[in-house]
């Protein structure tokens, strides 16, 4: 697989977590153990849910089944 900045961007100060979706696009877990969102950087989307258990469930199920990419896989 490729690596682009969707793949491998940079990690936040404040990153929990980092997840790949289908297709190898990062998604990150953000915030504090109280107070935390996802987002996807393969199709873009973010969630905010409370507290990190919950956004680590949700952001998980999306991974499970995203399979955008914003790069070219060769």
């Amino acid at each position: 697989m490729k690596l682009s900045p969707h793949t491998a961007p940079a990690e936040p100060d404040n990153l929990l977590i980092r997840m790949h979706n289908q297709v190898g696009a990062a998604l990150d877990v953000k915030g504090t153990e109280d107070r935390a969102i996802w987002s996807c950087h393969g199709c873009g989307e973010t969630r905010f849910e409370y507290p990190l258990y919950m956004t680590r469930a949700d952001a998980n199920e999306h991974a499970t089944g995203c399979r955008a990419a914003y790069h070219r896989i060769r």
